[in-house]
């Protein structure tokens, strides 16, 4: 059976960036500052991944460093990178799955906190950027769509197995069953 470790590390503005390992491969998701911290998880194993869930700089301005760094390939949503001026080797769409050690990381378009919000879905672990929180929902910011953001939630990850675990880009991990009990964006729906 195929093994999946996550480290979460707090970093700069209070964002989450997680350190996903399987095999001897390895992926980043939201690599803020400081870089440094996230490549002192990776603990031998091959940086692969580098993914940011939306353009905020917060959730990715240390991408680059760690690029430069440990290598691994850069990967974001087109929308995001065309709104916020960044650049990725590689740009995602919706369905599109990444190859991790003996693990598939699935991608999920879920537009509505950026136009080009992702998330990442690998087998029961679901990592939501700003797209869904403990609790509540990444804030309002020029460029939100609200509606759009509830659209997403409730079509694309209220699908999943409510034993679903959710890792956001703030705050502490839940699940799809905490959230649809407790999460009065949810429970208004």
């Amino acid at each position: 059976m195929a093994k999946l470790s996550i480290v979460k590390a707090r970093l700069e503005k209070e964002v989450n960036g997680y350190v996903l390992m399987s095999g001897d491969e390895a992926a980043i998701i939201d690599a803020g500052d400081p870089a440094e911290k996230l490549a002192g998880q990776l603990g031998g194993s091959t940086l692969k991944w580098i993914l940011a869930t939306h353009g905020h700089p917060g959730h990715l301005a240390g991408k680059d460093a760690l690029k430069e760094a440990i290598g691994g390939e850069t990967a974001m949503h087109v929308a995001d990178a065309k709104l916020f001026l960044r650049s990725a080797d590689r740009y995602l769409l919706e369905g599109d799955e990444l190859e991790l050690g003996e693990m598939k990381i699935r991608v999920i378009h879920t537009p509505g906190h950026t136009p080009g919000s992702l998330s990442f879905l690998v087998a029961n672990h679901l990592f939501t950027g700003d797209t869904l929180l403990a609790g509540g929902i990444g804030r309002e910011l020029p460029g939100s769509d609200l509606r759009l953001q509830m659209i997403s939630i409730g079509t694309k990850l209220l699908r999943l197995p409510l034993t679903t675990a959710v890792y956001p880009g703030h705050g502490p991990a839940t699940s799809l069953e905490a959230e649809l009990r407790t999460n009065p964006y949810l429970r208004r729906a």
